[in-house]
Parts: structure tokens; C-alpha cells; sequence
């Protein structure tokens, strides 16, 4: 074994301390991300609002960048940037892309999957408004917009010293909800927990 490999195992992972309260997973997936993310504010974890924003290019190389979340409502999560960024191009060819939001001191993460639209113009202003004159510089307004992921699936993820891992996932269905599983399963062991988490349905007609 590489002096690489030594170090890389000799790392500690799944260091951090889960929240002694553990809250249900059973209502709509953005008030239930907002919950936590609100845990992470409380607990002081660094940046909780830092995600990093997948996407794919148009001859399907992936490609990532962490990114500032700027708003969270019915209709998505979502990020703002530049019309002429890579990140841009590559949605306006494929418009799907996933978030992951780390919250390694409370061994918790969320991802996001589903399809991105562009926000309405005045929304976009709206974002790019309050940002400083030195950050606006250049820019102009017809360049910035804003993109919400509409989610087709979200998973909470609670990590745990013990490694017995838990997600807590719901889907789109052909209906337009995304719904949740009745009981969570352990990543690990496949078994069910003890904490009864749904269903959960959310639509966004």
C-alpha cells in the first residue's frame, strides 16, 4: 500500500456528532430540508447554505461546482449565475442537474435531483440586486439569472458513528407528487428503523 493510500485510511470519517433530537421526515421535502437546514444554522456549522451543484455538458461529461443556495419554495431549490457561465451552457443543452448539501458535524446530507428552468426575468433582478457594487460590476442585468431545480426526487441522508446509515428518499410519480416511502431503510443493512416517516406528497401544479 502507497503512503497515498496509508494516509487516505488512516483519515477519520463519519466524525461528527447527529443531533441527540431526531426529527421526522414526514411533510412536504422543502419544509423538512428548511428544518435541517436550520438545525445546521443553530449547531454553527460553517457556510450550511454551500452545495455543490452537478450538472452535465452537451456530450454528457459531468461536470460540478459548489454554489451559494438562494431559495427554497414550492416550486424548487435554487442558484443564480451568469448566462455566459460553463454552468449555463451546459443546462441550456441538458437541463437537469442535482445538489448535495454536507453537513459533516452532523453527519446529515440532502440531495436534489430534478429539472432546472430559468427563473422570470424580475426574479433574477431580485437576486442580483443585493449583491455589492464591486460584485454587480460588469454583469449587467440581461447577463444574471436565476434557476430553480424543479426536484423529480430528494433523499435526506442521516449518517451515524455507528455506520448504520439511514435515507429517507420520495420520488415524482406520474401524478406530479413526489412521494415518500412509509418506512425509512437503513443504507447498510436494508432493515427498517424505528421512525415511521410519511408518506410524503407534494405537488406543484
Amino acid at each position: 500500500m502507497d503512503e497515498t493510500c496509508k494516509l487516505l485510511r488512516a483519515l477519520p470519517a463519519l466524525s461528527g456528532h447527529p443531533p441527540a433530537a431526531v426529527e421526522p421526515v414526514q411533510e412536504e421535502p422543502e419544509t423538512s430540508f428548511l428544518r435541517w437546514l436550520q438545525t445546521a444554522v443553530d449547531a454553527g456549522v460553517a457556510e450550511p447554505h454551500a452545495m455543490t451543484l452537478s450538472t452535465v455538458d452537451n456530450v454528457g461529461v459531468p461536470d460540478a461546482r459548489v454554489l451559494i443556495l438562494k431559495d427554497v419554495d414550492r416550486r424548487g431549490w435554487a442558484f443564480a449565475s451568469t448566462r455566459s457561465s460553463a454552468k449555463a451552457s451546459q443546462l441550456a443543452a441538458n437541463p437537469q442537474a442535482a445538489l448535495t448539501f454536507w453537513w459533516q458535524p452532523l453527519l446529515r446530507s440532502v440531495r436534489v435531483r430534478g429539472q432546472v428552468v430559468e427563473a422570470a426575468h424580475e426574479e433574477s433582478l431580485v437576486d442580483l440586486a443585493p449583491r455589492g457594487k464591486a460584485s454587480r460590476a460588469g454583469i449587467g442585468t440581461a447577463r444574471w439569472a436565476a434557476w430553480p431545480v424543479v426536484p423529480s426526487s430528494v433523499e435526506f441522508w442521516r449518517g451515524s458513528t455507528d455506520r448504520r446509515r439511514t435515507r429517507l428518499a420520495c420520488q415524482r410519480t406520474a401524478d406530479g407528487c413526489l412521494r415518500g416511502f412509509g418506512v425509512p431503510r437503513s443504507a447498510r443493512t436494508g432493515s427498517t428503523t424505528s421512525e415511521i416517516a410519511g408518506p410524503i406528497a407534494i405537488s406543484t401544479v
